[in-house]
């Protein structure tokens, strides 16, 4: 070998070390988030990137059953994850997710206690709590003639083609559910089969079936009553005095979307980092007055009127309230029911 090849070849061997080197770095140094659409103030995740060096790579989805699906398939190489309850549930079941490392969350004890240790995780050893609701109703005050009580109201012929529901087969049937009086965990065939025909008869009468686009919809006039969650919901009352915000009497779903890392995820450290510092009391003030949704911390709802008006609840309500639970080999049971809902 001449002495320029012996040369070129070590120079050859230096530039892919360095090579593997920087991408190493590169791919270390970042953290992937998927998350709920219009969920995250964007110049937080900036603030994150400035201090810490670490680069998000931020993807949204629409339903819970969307980002188990596309994380289920393979391929996906997410770090955090915001499911909800019900989804976090059945994702411990799978072993699809890591435990917490609670001594890398120096935040933690900003995570008020009555948020913590749920059914789903009952020790909160896979999630940190994100944001919290109730499912509602929202409508236009001088479009509706009366007030709205009760989701039966949602089947009033007076109020025909005015009303929006929500494109998500859990809060729709919790909905038909929660009108007749029934669990909307409901296992029951009749009963489903009851909320189902009701669901096939109010289709003839609804506007549509949405999520995101409700609120452009409430906020043009196209349509005068939506099923809301009510952070969607306190963004329209504070866009204008017009709309009323109402959980009806029957009751209704009590909701927590929290922060999960994947078991199979590759930055793992930086993950926890992220969540840590989303946790934070200011970082979680500007996440709730970007998004309208309330944190799990009393003290920083408590400094935004609107948000805390809307998350108040009395003892007697809060005993008519359910979170959702993993229905296990049951999905498909309401998989089925959803599919007859919307071909008929």
């Amino acid at each position: 070998m001449t002495r320029k090849n012996l040369f070129l070849k070590i120079l050859f061997s230096f530039c892919m070390i360095f090579l593997l080197s920087s991408c190493s770095k590169r791919e270390g140094n970042v953290v992937n988030m998927y998350n709920w659409g219009e969920y995250i103030d964007k110049e937080v995740l900036d603030e994150f990137t400035k201090e810490t060096g670490i680069k998000v790579n931020y993807e949204t989805f629409v339903t819970n059953e969307d980002m188990y699906l596309k994380i289920k398939q393979g391929g996906s190489n997410y770090d955090i994850v915001v499911p909800s309850d019900y989804m976090i549930e059945k994702m411990i079941k799978e072993d699809m997710l890591e435990p917490i490392d609670k001594s890398k969350i120096s935040n933690y004890g900003n995570i008020d206690e009555k948020f913590l240790n749920k059914k789903y995780d009952p020790e909160s050893k896979y999630s940190v709590p994100m944001y919290w609701g109730t499912l509602g109703i929202l409508y236009n005050k001088n479009l509706v003639d009366g007030e709205i009580t009760s989701w039966s109201d949602l089947w009033s012929e007076k109020h025909k083609d005015k009303i929006v529901m929500l494109d998500s087969s859990r809060d729709s049937l919790a909905v038909a559910l929660l009108k007749n009086g029934f669990s909307m965990n409901s296992r029951n065939k009749k009963e489903l089969e009851i909320a189902k025909k009701d669901l096939i008869e109010q289709k003839k009468s609804i506007l549509a079936y949405l999520v995101d686009e409700t609120k452009d919809n409430m906020l043009a006039e196209n349509a005068a009553i939506a099923v809301m969650y009510s952070g969607d919901a306190t963004e329209l009352l504070d866009a204008d005095e017009k709309f009323e915000y109402v959980t009806p009497k029957e009751g209704t779903n009590l909701w927590f979307d929290s922060m999960v890392i994947l078991k199979d995820s590759k930055n793992k450290e930086n993950a926890h980092k992220l969540i840590d510092f989303l946790i934070r009391k200011e970082i979680l003030k500007k996440n709730m007055e970007y998004t309208y949704y309330a944190v799990p911390n009393q003290e920083v709802i408590g400094e935004n009127e609107l948000v805390k008006s809307i998350s108040e609840i009395d003892d007697e309500y809060f005993k008519k309230m359910e979170v959702f639970k993993d229905p296990s080999d049951f999905v498909k049971e309401y998989d089925n029911i959803w599919t007859d809902v919307k071909a008929d």
